[in-house]
């Protein structure tokens, strides 16, 4: 079946999955992130959790210590786990981390019990009881944080010890939670997807078994009911029979890329089928457009139908993570391009965005409306909270900063697939690719493409072992619908092609290239008009990217709440990847507004003054990286004649600071 280096390996569904030993970002958008990942984002958090005492809980562990000395929350174990198996995919078979990870193992397994128990929050003198709080004592989610990352090891480089306690920790919850043991399930999904992979690494059906018990155990009110209701971790209606995504956005996907992988394995095409409605239910009705999902900050959960506020939006980037975790799931099973679509929009506009530029702080939640500035956060100190006006170091809950790194570490597994006739490229970067193919038919082909800024894609053959044809497939995003996207194929033909999956079947020769050209310029958006929240406005995406209004590029220390855009007008690509509109700035003098901000629709009113100037956007994932500053993403429309285009070199355009690069 090819690789085993893969962080999902389902043993059946319609596409297969090429491992990060067949696939190799070399260059672009996401290389510059995953190297900024190795070389600076997992010694970040390594070097955190050992300052705030999160690593020393293992070692109080085995000491004795825990009731004095432990520090963080239940599930700060989960972190450390996390960061393992970051280390095990971005060092891969070249095993470049392996020290790292033998070091940090070395301080977990000495707190592991006889009986494969592994926590430090629990179980221990002075503390609760083992399992005394399912609802919210994480203690599953960790062990199943702890498995994914000897699974990791174990495909990487081999079965070690890492992966040794981890096969430990999933035999005692085997014996603890499966039939005739403890009738429960945990408060935060994510056990099940740690389960199933280990089956499908160990070939032992007792861990898929205790996956599909805790699947079919969710939703019959076995948790206690808590403030948010039991929705809020999903215990309110089994799997089979729920809509629509809700509760607590990050349980709500992870569960049901749990449900997916337990379905794809038994064959349980009911199953699969209830999670795609729920999924098509929350993109159509549940989704930002930036593929974020979240829109309460209470209890991090989803909305109601189309309620989407810009200004409350969530949209946790752990939340991301698990968006894409269930989309390519979901591509695997079925092969339908559309799941590979959302995936894109959230990797670029949501995963893409949590960390900064040098990789050492990071959005917790992403608002697509910030009204303050607010302040620098100290490089050394702990953000209390998710909300923070600039990306922060580190967070007294940071479950993003290692779920972005383990995202970025696996992120060329995402790029391509194969099937016995073909290689489908869905995710588009710089990138070289070699695999085999049906009767051990090898291929080998490379990728370059200027992608997201450019729309410019082209595939060249380098091997083809056999004379026979086949197949290369590539994704034409679901952006490009009411646009025209071309493919060249090698013998020069140029064809339009729709969204989807378009093919180009041969006998391919080493040399032979394909060029797709996909319609990457600027265009409106406008929302469902059920979005109450942002009925007035329009929002402009460039490609898969969504752009912004950064105060920083707003002349006179203007915040971006005084603009207004021309919708009538197309928005131009301006210089370095900036995207300018046709706009105004009004001017409000707070010295002579109304005492009472209502006025009736006939009465007559001062208008305020406002200036006609081009307005500068930037890629959403790139905005706060310039100091503290104000954002939008949806921009009130203006009257035509109320807003005239200025032209970026005209004298009136805001400087545009150096620092955002045409990727």
């Amino acid at each position: 079946m090819g690789s085993l280096v893969l962080p999902v390996a389902p043993t059946r569904g319609r596409l297969r999955p090429l491992g990060l030993d067949e696939v190799r970002i070399t260059g672009g958008f996401w290389a510059r992130r995953r190297h900024t990942n190795e070389s600076a984002t997992l010694g970040h958090c390594r070097d955190w959790m050992e300052r705030v005492g999160w690593t020393g809980n293992f070692r109080a562990a085995a000491q004795g210590r825990l009731q004095r000395d432990r520090r963080g929350r239940e599930f700060a174990d989960s972190e450390l786990y996390k960061l393992l198996e970051a280390m095990a995919w971005q060092g891969g078979a070249a095993g470049t981390l392996d020290a790292d990870i033998a070091a940090l193992t070395e301080a977990v397994a000495p707190a592991q019990e006889p009986d494969g128990y592994l926590n430090t929050a629990f179980g221990h003198p002075g503390q609760q009881p083992r399992y005394s709080d399912l609802e919210w004592g994480h203690e599953l989610y960790c062990h199943g944080f702890l498995i994914q990352a000897g699974v990791a090891q174990a495909r990487a480089r081999g079965e070690g010890e890492l992966t040794k306690i981890a096969r430990r920790a999933a035999d005692h919850v085997c014996a603890s939670f499966g039939r005739g043991g403890i009738e429960g399930v945990c408060g935060h999904p994510e056990i099940e997807t740690a389960l199933v992979e280990l089956a499908r690494l160990t070939g032992e059906e007792r861990y898929l078994d205790q996956a599909a018990l805790f699947i079919d155990r969710r939703g019959h009110g076995t948790l206690a009911d808590s403030e948010f209701g039991r929705a809020y971790y999903q215990d309110d209606i089994p799997v089979r029979q729920a809509t629509v995504l809700r509760g607590h956005a990050v349980r709500a996907l992870y569960l049901a890329a749990g449900a997916v992988d337990v379905a794809v394995e038994t064959g349980d095409d009911d199953l699969l089928d209830a999670v795609v409605r729920q999924w098509e239910a929350t993109v159509a009705r549940r989704t930002y457009l930036t593929g974020g999902m979240g829109s309460h900050h209470r209890d991090e959960s989803f909305g109601d139908d189309f309620v989407l506020p810009p200004d409350r939006a969530y949209s946790e980037t752990c939340a991301g993570v698990a968006s894409v975790m269930l989309s390519w799931r979901l591509l695997l099973a079925t092969g339908e391009p559309r799941f590979a679509d959302l995936a894109e929009r959230t990797l670029l506009n949501v995963v893409a965005t949590s960390p900064a530029e040098d990789g050492r702080a990071f959005f917790y939640a992403n608002t697509l409306h910030r009204r303050h500035r607010g302040a620098v956060p100290a490089v050394d100190a702990v953000s209390p909270r998710a909300e923070s006006s600039l990306r922060a170091p580190w967070f007294a809950v940071s479950c993003c900063p290692t779920n972005v790194a383990r995202t970025l570490a696996q992120l060329p597994a995402y790029l391509a697939t194969a099937d016995d006739h073909g290689v489908q490229l869905h995710q588009y970067a710089d990138a070289e690719i070699a695999t085999s193919l049906e009767g051990g038919h090898g291929v080998a082909l490379r990728v370059r493409t200027d992608y997201p800024s450019g729309g410019t894609v082209t595939v060249r053959i380098d091997r083809s072992s056999s004379d026979r044809p086949w197949t290369v497939s590539l994704r034409v995003p679901a952006w490009t619908a009411g646009a025209t996207a071309w493919l060249v194929d090698p013998d020069g033909t140029r064809r339009a092609v729709p969204a989807g999956m378009t093919e180009v079947t041969r006998a391919f020769r080493p040399g032979d290239e394909i060029r797709l050209e996909l319609p990457v310029r600027p265009r409106w958006i406008q929302a469902d008009p059920r979005v109450d929240a942002v009925r007035g406005t329009v929002a402009v995406q460039r490609g898969p990217l969504v752009y912004c209004a950064e105060s920083v590029d707003l002349p006179d220390g203007h915040d971006v709440d005084v603009i207004g855009v021309d919708p009538s007008v197309a928005p131009e690509d301006g210089p370095d990847g900036t995207v300018v509109t046709a706009g105004q700035i009004t001017a409000y003098d707070a010295q002579r507004e109304e005492t009472w901000p209502y006025r009736p629709l006939d009465a007559t009113a001062t208008a305020p003054s406002a200036d006609r100037t081009g307005i500068v956007l930037v890629p959403y994932h790139a905005w706060a990286n310039r100091g503290p500053s104000t954002v939008r993403v949806w921009l009130p429309a203006v009257e035509p004649d109320r807003a005239t285009a200025v032209l970026p070199n005209d004298g009136r355009q805001p400087r545009v600071s150096g620092f955002i690069q045409s990727d």
